[in-house]
């Protein structure tokens, strides 16, 4: 498994500045081949209602433990509630439905870019789509779901062979009024 590392360059409790500064981000990247990854606890059967709409056929386990239930059980997620959200890969379409339909629920949605492009004016080389990603926690502060809150965070995935590039991170952060504070999350990919 390998890992990346996640900049936090802006948390706002207004979900619809998130994603205007995650629009004006991937406007900055190349997404040709990109996807959406998707992670969530969902609390409520309307939640998980609305996310299996979202998300047909998604993966998912009981929060207590598989043993618990799970979609490779069969089991039917609404007798297992709350349960953990795994899908990835889907098209980047998928994103901007998948959170509005996510209530108070927490999650993650990752897009994986081709990459970050270079920005000769601001001396940034490209970085290539092994260390280019994009994350919203929405309804977290954290990539896990660990630290659940009543706001949103962007974070940005900006590494090369040498470890974290925090000039992209603040010049990222710049684009969307955000400020790159220092915190950094490991991010299992």
């Amino acid at each position: 498994m390998s890992n990346s590392l996640a900049a936090a360059v802006l948390t706002t409790a207004d979900l619809s500045e998130a994603i205007r500064a995650v629009r004006t981000l991937l406007e900055l990247a190349d997404v040709s081949q990109g996807v959406v990854d998707f992670e969530a606890v969902i609390r409520s059967p309307d939640v998980l209602a609305r996310i299996g709409h979202v998300l047909p056929g998604l993966a998912w386990s009981a929060k207590a433990g598989k043993e618990h239930g799970s979609s490779e059980a069969g089991d039917n997620p609404a007798d297992c509630l709350p349960v953990q959200v795994f899908d990835w890969s889907r098209p980047l379409d998928r994103a901007e439905p998948f959170i509005a339909a996510l209530g108070p629920d927490p999650a993650a949605v990752r897009w994986d870019l081709d990459e970050w492009p270079e920005v000769p004016e601001a001396g940034l080389e490209s970085i290539s789509q092994k260390y280019a990603y994009l994350t919203l926690t929405v309804n977290s502060r954290d990539l896990y779901q660990d630290e659940p809150s009543q706001d949103h965070t962007v974070h940005v995935h900006v590494r090369n062979r040498n470890g974290l590039q925090t000039a992209r991170a603040h010049w990222l952060a710049d684009q969307v009024g955000g400020r790159f504070t220092g915190r950094v999350e490991l991010a299992y990919l």
